[in-house]
């Protein structure tokens, strides 16, 4: 049989199923899985017409390569593999599941279009492709989106289904009381654009919320290496680290107190010790790396060549907050200056969540100008 044929019949084999089908009825597939596993997210989608509208929206393009994670038995899977893409790869963690997917290509005469990896999606190496199509488990919704936008990968769009409140999380506009550190990222290389919202009613087993579908598409194929001249992607990808309590400093900390991030000002989280002399080390190095102090001098940028070394020691041997190695005018000395950038953009008692990333990029601005670095 011809690929064209086997094409044709993958597709007439998805219609006679979503038209025989009522909205909330199950997909149907013969592999008996005794137990799904709720640790790894393994919630299928089985509503057909929901299914259907996903690929139609995604608007995969003839020879499109389409990644999917987390295909489970494949009822996405099916509609990707009619669609008009040239191939489907798909990243599957359980065995079962990736035998269940294969299987299933097998069954509908289009094997060829398909290639299964087993492993973890946050691990495993994408192989190159164009659009982004999945059903995603919830748990790595976070990191799988930052691995997309920022990773080494060129790509026009990703259709994902996620939790509904993170979905509303990674849309959120500038000022709204939910909006993250990811979705600040977000917004700097592609659009996210909220497409439909999806009842937990439509999934086996049922989990405790809703989905909502979303398109993030890149505003540019190519990863930008910065943001504007002078200010390299990965000091600001530190930087909203910092402001929104994702540094590993601050996430011990928000562990040990319990406390929520998105309520502290940046003058808060800028006055922690343990932040501050963070900084002070990563900004020492970046001066080190520039063969230069910090920019802009003058007596409200003070100066701590020489100074600030207490015992000898090099600065590989201090602790992630130890002062010893360091002067205390120093350390002093560099705290001004982090209070010095914030007053100046009339951003200490403001919150990360409420500025958008315009004020966020003029307030790195001015910490740069004043020698903090966050890379």
């Amino acid at each position: 049989m011809s690929r064209a044929a086997s094409t044709l019949r993958a597709r007439h084999a998805v219609r006679r199923l979503s038209s025989s089908s009522s909205a909330s009825s199950a997909e149907a597939w013969d592999v008996p899985f005794h137990r799904l596993q709720k640790q790894r997210g393994q919630h299928l989608l089985t509503n057909p017409r929901v299914l259907d509208d996903i690929v139609r929206r995604a608007a995969i393009r003839p020879g499109d390569a389409v990644l999917e994670v987390g295909p489970g038995t494949g009822n996405l899977t099916a509609r990707l593999l009619a669609s008009p893409a040239a191939r489907v790869a798909a990243v599957e963690i359980d065995p079962r599941m990736a035998a269940a997917v294969s299987a299933r290509a097998a069954a509908l005469g289009l094997s060829h279009k398909l290639t299964v990896t087993t492993g973890d999606a946050m691990e495993v190496e994408f192989p190159e492709f164009d659009v982004c199509v999945s059903n995603i488990p919830y748990a790595i919704s976070s990191p799988l989106i930052a691995k997309l936008l920022f990773g080494a990968y060129r790509f026009r769009a990703a259709t994902l289904l996620v939790q509904r409140e993170f979905a509303r999380r990674l849309v959120g506009a500038p000022g709204h009381g939910e909006r993250n550190h990811l979705a600040t990222n977000a917004r700097l290389v592609a659009d996210v654009t909220l497409l439909m919202d999806v009842s937990k009613a439509e999934f086996v087993p049922v989990p405790g919320v809703d989905s909502s579908l979303v398109e993030i598409r890149m505003k540019e194929e190519d990863r930008p290496a910065e943001v504007e001249p002078g200010i390299g992607l990965d000091e600001w990808l530190e930087f909203t680290r910092v402001c929104f309590g994702q540094h590993q400093l601050q996430q011990r900390r928000r562990r040990q107190k319990k406390k929520r991030w998105k309520e502290k000002t940046l003058g808060t989280i800028f006055k922690k010790e343990e932040i501050a002399m963070e900084l002070f080390r990563l900004s020492r190095r970046a001066e080190e790396r520039d063969g230069s102090g910090p920019v802009g001098g003058g007596s409200d940028v003070p100066r701590h060549d020489g100074d600030d070394v207490g015992d000898g020691k090099e600065e590989e041997d201090c602790g992630e907050v130890a002062y010893s190695c360091f002067s205390k005018e120093g350390v002093v000395a560099f705290k001004e200056r982090i209070a010095g950038a914030l007053q100046s953009a009339r951003l200490d008692k403001e919150r990360p969540s409420r500025l958008s990333n315009d004020d966020l990029l003029r307030l790195l601005r001015l910490f740069i100008k004043r020698g903090v670095h966050f890379h």
